[in-house]
C-alpha cells in the first residue's frame, strides 16, 4: 500500500469535504477515519482512483456521523437532499488548509500539530510519538485546535508568513520517534511551493534542503554533536545542496528578499565551502547584515557576532557580543567560543561550564562540557 500516496491526498480530501458542507473538524475526522478503513483494504486491492475512493468513504463517514448526532439532523436533510458540489481544483483545497491550520488564533504548538494532523496525513500516534508526548496530551491539543478554528472563514487570503514560519517549526523539531519531521517539513513545503507562487515559499525550501543536507555529518555514532567546523563535507547531500542553491537563486532573482531567503543564502555560503577555512564569512556578515535588517532579532545579532569573530577577528566579534543581552538563549556558549579564539582559554573554559548548566538538550550538554574539559585538560 502506498501510505505516501494516502497523506498527499489528505489535504485535497478534507478541502472536497469541507466544500460540500462538512465544517473542519467532522471533515477531518470523517477522513482519518477513511484513511483507517484504506489501510485495511488497500492492501488487498488498491482502488483504481485513490482519490475519488477516499473521498466517496469519507463523505459517508461524514454521513454516518451527522445521522447519529439528533442535534445535527436538520443539516444532515439538508446534505442529502442538496446535490453536493463537484470537487474544487486540489491546489485551491490544499492552500486553504494550510491558511487554517495556521491560523493566528492557535498557539504554534497547536498549529504544527494541526498541519501535521490534516495537511500531513499523519496520525495522532504519530505525531505525539514524534514530540515524545503521550497520544492523549497530543489528541486533546489536536482537538482543541480544530476546535478554535471550526467557524473560521477564508474570506480574505491567508497569511503566507504565518504557514511558513509553521512549517519552518516543524522543520527544527528534527527527528524523533517513527515520524522524520524534518523530511515531512520538506514534502509539505514541496507541496505548498506547487501551489502558490512566492519568492519566500522558495527561500523556505532551499534553506530546509542546504540544512537538511548537512544532517548525516552532524552526530557522531555515539550521538554526540559535531560543529559545523569539524563536520566530514563528504558526507553533505551534494544533490540536495545543488536543488536548494538552484531553487535559492531563482527565488533572489525575483528581488523580493525576505528573511527565509536570507538565511539560505548564508547556509548555501556554508555549504559551497569545500573547508571549514575557506568558507566566506565577508560575504555571510554581509548577508546577516541584511538579516538583521529584516527581522532585528536578537538571535540574529547573536549569530552575526559569531560571523564577525571568523570574518574580522575574535576582537570585533567579542565588541559586536557586548551589545547583546547576556539572557539571550547561546549567548554564553557564543562567548566561550569567542574568548576561545581570542586565546582566553581560562575565561573560554569557564563559559563553556556555564553554559552546559544552561543547554536546553543533553547533547548540547554534553558538547560544551566535552569543551570545556578540553580547554582545562589542555591549561595543566
Amino acid at each position: 500500500m502506498n501510505e505516501a500516496l494516502l497523506r498527499e491526498l489528505v489535504p485535497a480530501v478534507i478541502g472536497i469535504l469541507v466544500r460540500r458542507g462538512a465544517d473542519f473538524a467532522a471533515a477531518e475526522d470523517a477522513v482519518q477515519d477513511a484513511l483507517v478503513e484504506a489501510v485495511r483494504v488497500w492492501p488487498a486491492e488498491e482502488p483504481r482512483d485513490p482519490k475519488g475512493w477516499l473521498v466517496t468513504v469519507a463523505w459517508r463517514k461524514f454521513l454516518d456521523a451527522t445521522r447519529a448526532d439528533t442535534a445535527r439532523r436538520r443539516r444532515e436533510d439538508q446534505a442529502e437532499e442538496e446535490p453536493a458540489p463537484g470537487p474544487a481544483p486540489a491546489a485551491d483545497d490544499t492552500l486553504r488548509l494550510y491558511f487554517l491550520c495556521a491560523h493566528p488564533s492557535l498557539t504554534p504548538s497547536s498549529a504544527v500539530a494541526l498541519t501535521l494532523r490534516a495537511v500531513g496525513g499523519l496520525t495522532t500516534r504519530q505525531i505525539a510519538a514524534a514530540y515524545l508526548v503521550p497520544e492523549a496530551t497530543m489528541a486533546q491539543r489536536i482537538s482543541r485546535a480544530k476546535r478554535t478554528v471550526a467557524g473560521v472563514r477564508f474570506d480574505a487570503p491567508g497569511d503566507v508568513a504565518t504557514v511558513l514560519r509553521v512549517l519552518y517549526l516543524v522543520f527544527n523539531e528534527g527527528y524523533s520517534g517513527d515520524v522524520d519531521l524534518a523530511a515531512e517539513a520538506i514534502r509539505l513545503t514541496r507541496q505548498l511551493a506547487a501551489v502558490i507562487d512566492h519568492p519566500e515559499v522558495a527561500g523556505l525550501l532551499a534553506l530546509m534542503l542546504l540544512h537538511h543536507a548537512r544532517r548525516a555529518s552532524r552526530t557522531a555514532p555515539d550521538g554526540s554533536l559535531i560543529p559545523l567546523a569539524d563536520q566530514d563535507r563528504t558526507r553533505w547531500d551534494t544533490r540536495s545542496i545543488a536543488e536548494g542553491v538552484t531553487i535559492l537563486q531563482a527565488a533572489l532573482a525575483r528581488d523580493q528578499l525576505g528573511e527565509f531567503q536570507a538565511q539560505a543564502a548564508i547556509a548555501a555560503l556554508h555549504a559551497d565551502a569545500p573547508t571549514a577555512a575557506e568558507t566566506d564569512w565577508v560575504q555571510i556578515v554581509e548577508w546577516y547584515d541584511e538579516l538583521t535588517a529584516l527581522t532585528d532579532s536578537p538571535i540574529v545579532r547573536l549569530n552575526r557576532a559569531v560571523a564577525i569573530g571568523e570574518a574580522d577577528g575574535a576582537p570585533a566579534g567579542l565588541a559586536a557580543l557586548a551589545r547583546l543581552d547576556p539572557a539571550l538563549p547561546r549567548h554564553t556558549a557564543v562567548a566561550a567560543y569567542l574568548h576561545e579564539r581570542n586565546g582566553d582559554h581560562t575565561t573560554a573554559a569557564r563559559l563553556y561550564a556555564e553554559a552546559a548548566h544552561k543547554a536546553p538538550t543533553l547533547p548540547e550538554r554534553n558538547h560544551l562540557t566535552r569543551q570545556a574539559a578540553r580547554l582545562n585538560t589542555n591549561s595543566r
